[in-house]
């Protein structure tokens, strides 16, 4: 088998659904809680697990974004547009979210020669590509030029990207984590994420690169599919194809000293948030 598989074959997965959680749960209380899972499962507490999450009108910023030069500017005209905005606690760069994107998130502990960060975008990939096989389409792994948070393993089909898969790594936990552009214009979302830029960034020299947003290059997976999924209809086709590769595979929320452990990254990350808001560029 395929080294990347088997990293989805696994005797148990744990499953923590928040993908209906509604327009209250914060992308703050989501970076927490996979913080606690990686070191729940990087600790031997918990076996590897699933997540799923759907937040409501939020941008997420990476930690390079509050660098721009004009960043209260770009997060006023998001706020104006009714739009939360949050730094995550790891790299990257802006992206969109909202209740036509659907989040999903895999933490494995990590072995002793430590998991190759190749193989686990590839395991994140490979398990995509295998919840849409029915559909006549090739996915492909490459960075798509004109997208936001450019990446190698940006999800596209013909070209036009659906999705982007990131990595956190936290006390020998790691956490392979997936937006999914379900529904809605995926254009729309891009033409959002530019206009924060051009706002932030206005026509400043400046020591990151920031990427040149072309919305065309950027699509929904129900517009590039021709059909009109929802997140739940995708939710089903991770369970299904997760299900083949567990022993067995069970719900369950946080749970004993996960709980604290939560209430503690929730803290920092909250923190960290504010500080990175405020920080001048």
């Amino acid at each position: 088998m395929n080294e990347s598989l088997q990293l989805l074959k696994q005797p148990e997965w744990r499953l923590i659904d928040q993908s209906s959680l509604g327009p209250m749960f914060s992308a703050l209380q989501s970076f927490a809680a996979d913080d606690t899972l990686c070191t729940s499962v990087g600790a031997g507490f918990s076996p590897p697990t699933a997540r799923a999450w759907v937040h409501h009108n939020t941008v997420v910023l990476g930690i390079q974004d509050t660098k721009l030069p004009f960043l209260q500017d770009g997060v006023q005209l998001l706020r104006e547009a009714g739009l939360k905005t949050i730094v995550r606690n790891s790299g990257g760069l802006a992206v969109a979210l909202d209740e036509g994107v659907l989040n999903l998130s895999l933490i494995f502990p990590d072995t002793e020669k430590g998991i190759d960060i190749d193989r686990g975008y590839e395991a994140m990939y490979l398990l995509i590509r295998q919840m849409f096989s029915d559909f006549p389409v090739q996915l492909d792994a490459y960075e798509i030029v004109g997208s936001y948070c450019p990446g190698s393993y940006d999800l596209s089909i013909e070209g036009k990207k659906f999705a982007g898969i990131s990595q956190r790594r936290i006390r020998r936990g790691v956490a392979v984590q997936i937006y999914l552009c379900v529904s809605g214009s995926g254009s729309e979302r891009a033409a959002m994420i530019r206009q924060f830029y051009e706002t932030a960034k206005k026509a400043e020299r400046t020591k990151w690169d920031y990427p040149d947003i072309q919305p065309e290059v950027m699509a929904s997976l129900s517009e590039l599919l021709g059909c009109e999924l929802t997140v739940q209809d995708v939710m089903m086709r991770f369970l299904n194809t997760l299900h083949q590769y567990a022993g067995r595979l069970y719900a369950s929320s946080l749970h004993g000293e996960e709980i604290e452990l939560y209430q503690g990254y929730l803290e920092r990350v909250t923190e960290r948030n504010e500080k990175a808001l405020t920080r001048e560029a």
